[in-house]
């Protein structure tokens, strides 16, 4: 077992952390006390932009669903008569200088996520240094910016703040970073606008949010079945997310008989990594099949899911829209 995993069981209440965990938590929320201080005091300056900012995030370290929320989102509010777009950093890519995607982009180069996201159809601008990455989605027409993953990058100014919560995990065992999963503390929740319980049972004040999916398609996207075709059969189930544990339970309740292979999240895919040595279907996230298209085998299948949001979250996010930005909002 990895330290990572014994961080994971430690957190969600498998295990106690490990005692050198609590000296570092404790700097660690220093620091980011001490971050945060600054740019309460001014010492530190947001960027404003001139177009309303959304931004998405957690509390936690981890997979909590942000990009399929990103995605519902942007595509909810174009159906509203808004012009979104998205800026991301780009985990997992190699490129430093802020750039806007193109209809065909790398994801070694700008990240697996941003690839997923364009792929939607939606502007998507990718860089270190967001605030930049931003004014290039603003010079290309966009009326709103949607940061993903953003919540803790306080260089951006933001008018809304959208939690994302992992309603089977909440919040673990309540603790910062490395002791717990929390990367700020619990009393940051109360000020974000809005927040999102992907699955479980939604707390008071929290939207529900499931992933919907029941099809696989092929890579080459050749052909197209409904998930439970595979009922009964052995499958190499493929995850390079945040939680996999997810993606793999949701494909045996579709009654497949999953073999798991779990990669770090991002993690750059070579045909090596998944010649399991039998001719057996692959199923991966839609996530993990970007980076695999160059190498992509007739019997790997990708499995995409989309948010189900109520009306009334994307009704809350638009008259914020409209409070914040001084806008008028665009007729339903």
């Amino acid at each position: 077992m990895t330290v990572a995993d014994t961080l994971v069981e430690a957190w969600y209440g498998k295990r106690p952390s490990p005692w050198w965990t609590w000296p570092l938590a404790g700097l660690y929320g220093a620091l980011t006390a001490w971050r945060r201080a600054l740019y309460r005091s001014g010492i530190l300056r947001s960027v404003r932009l001139p177009v309303p900012v959304i931004v998405i995030g957690n509390l936690t370290a981890g997979g909590t669903g942000k990009t399929p929320l990103t995605i519902e989102l942007a595509e909810a509010l174009r159906g509203r008569g808004f012009r979104p777009g998205v800026v991301s950093r780009g985990h997992g890519g190699t490129r430093r200088e802020p750039i806007l995607l193109g209809e065909a982009p790398v994801p070694a180069e700008v990240g697996d996520e941003p690839c997923l996201i364009r792929a939607s159809g939606v502007p998507v601008a990718v860089g270190r240094d967001r605030p930049a990455a931003a004014q290039l989605l603003v010079a290309d027409g966009c009326d709103v910016v949607i940061a993903d993953d953003g919540l803790q990058h306080y260089r951006l100014a933001r008018d809304v703040e959208i939690c994302v919560i992992d309603g089977a995990r909440r919040f673990g065992n309540g603790r910062l970073l490395p002791a717990g999963p929390l990367r700020e503390p619990l009393r940051r929740l109360a000020r974000t606008d809005l927040r999102v319980c992907n699955g479980g049972t939604p707390q008071d004040g929290e939207y529900p949010m499931q992933l919907a999916g029941g099809e696989a398609a092929t890579l080459e996207g050749a052909h197209r079945q409904p998930l439970p075709a595979f009922a009964g059969q052995r499958v190499h189930a493929v995850a390079a997310i945040g939680n996999p544990s997810r993606f793999f339970a949701s494909l045996r309740d579709a009654g497949i008989d999953v073999v798991e292979h779990a990669f770090p999240d991002h993690h750059a895919f070579t045909a090596a990594d998944l010649a399991f040595g039998d001719d057996l279907p692959v199923l991966m996230t839609d996530k993990d099949a970007v980076k695999c298209q160059g190498f992509a085998q007739s019997h790997w299948w990708r499995v995409p899911v989309r948010a189900v949001l109520p009306a009334a979250f994307v009704d809350a996010v638009a008259a914020r829209l409209a409070r914040y930005a001084g806008i008028a909002q665009p007729p339903r």
